[in-house]
């Protein structure tokens, strides 16, 4: 019985692929296209993962399959060098950034080789290239003059010890950083945006000419997060101040009973209470310790604070108590929502944790037992 020798082979047609560029994209026409992009890894550490090869197996495969078939198939590779990862590499090591990526490109290039995918090679771009960023610069150019990129304070999490803001998934569930383990604190903070809301009608009527499943086009629909409803406007109780809500349900109007803000909201420490003034410093700085998965998981048990100020029920004239919550964020519509009670499971569970009014508008279910929110 003979074994496969694969010291033997894979060297051999490897160097055979490199050395005829045998996956290289061609520009035959007539042939039909397909792109295959994976994505591109850090290059922060010594090598790869297990968790590159998974998926870059799949899409090698894919990208087979359509060569056989006839395609012109690109898949190419690179390297997403910038970034939080390789500086924090580099101050934990010693190491000089530019050398260590580039000795840790070349180790991931061997690495991937050895795996035999099939990369064009003539395609590798790297983000740390000027030949590369100075086209990433110029496509912010183009954005900022169109008034897609613009600078506004969002609340961020900021981890002083990085000296930088991390992303939501980098927060682990102890409130501390991925890397280094370090406290994370919600800051707010002046930064450049993209007004990525601006293409979400196109972005979702193009979901429905994908070929893919209905579970990643509903996925990619929820992460769009396209809502119809209005917006309303409450009036501060002795105060020229105002805030507006978005409602999907505007005909519950009747049913809102109180009011939550974020406590990062601007209006926060403008209409709070004196009275109220320590305890809703104090639940801002506890808030301000979470991420915004803990803060909007909906198993948690409900906290909040009085802020002492009132705001006007718009259709009926009538008092509601403004409260701070943390599951309420800044950074998700307009920072604040009227609570409907009644008719909403999370609004409900907050006026049971702190007596508040529950006024049923729409019939139907039990109102003293769950919310109605059919």
């Amino acid at each position: 019985m003979s074994f496969y020798n694969h010291k033997e082979i894979e060297p051999k047609w490897q160097g055979y692929w490199a050395e005829h560029h045998t996956f290289k994209t061609g520009t035959d026409a007539s042939k039909p296209k397909f792109y295959a992009l994976d994505m591109f890894p850090y290059p922060s550490g010594a090598g790869l993962h297990v968790g590159h090869p998974e998926g870059y197996t799949a899409t090698d495969i894919l990208s087979r399959y359509k060569r056989a078939q006839g395609y012109n198939v690109l898949h190419p590779m690179g390297w997403d060098a910038f970034g939080l990862p390789a500086e924090q590499y580099a101050m934990d090591t010693g190491n000089d950034p530019a050398e260590f990526t580039a000795e840790n490109i070349a180790n991931f290039k061997r690495q991937i080789n050895a795996l035999g995918f099939s990369y064009d090679w003539d395609r590798e771009v790297n983000t740390t290239d000027p030949n590369y960023y100075k086209w990433t610069q110029w496509i912010f150019t183009k954005l900022y003059e169109k008034g897609l990129a613009y600078e506004a304070e969002v609340p961020v999490n900021w981890v002083e010890e990085l000296g930088t803001a991390i992303a939501n998934e980098e927060v682990l569930p102890d409130g501390t950083s991925e890397r280094g383990g370090y406290p994370v604190v919600r800051k707010p903070m002046r930064q450049w945006m993209l007004k990525i809301t601006a293409y979400a009608e196109r972005l979702l009527n193009d979901l429905d000419e994908l070929d893919w499943s209905e579970s990643i086009k509903d996925m990619q629909r929820n992460w769009i997060g396209k809502s119809t409803g209005a917006n309303v406007t409450f009036k501060v109780k002795g105060t020229d101040k105002e805030f507006t809500v978005f409602t999907t349900r505007p005909d519950t109007l009747f049913g809102a009973t109180f009011t939550v803000l974020a406590p990062e909201h601007e209006l926060v420490d403008a209409i709070t209470s004196s009275e109220q003034a320590e305890a809703v410093a104090d639940y801002k700085h506890q808030a301000s310790l979470k991420s915004d998965l803990v803060r909007t998981d909906l198993a948690k048990e409900k906290t909040g604070v009085w802020t002492g100020a009132y705001a006007i029920n718009p259709v009926n004239g009538k008092e509601m108590p403004i409260w701070i919550a943390d599951y309420v964020l800044a950074s998700y519509g307009t920072g604040a929502v009227m609570a409907v009670p009644a008719h909403d499971q999370r609004d409900w569970e907050f006026a049971k944790q702190f007596d508040l009014p529950i006024v049923e508008v729409l019939e139907g279910g039990n109102v003293e037992e769950a919310a109605y929110t059919e």
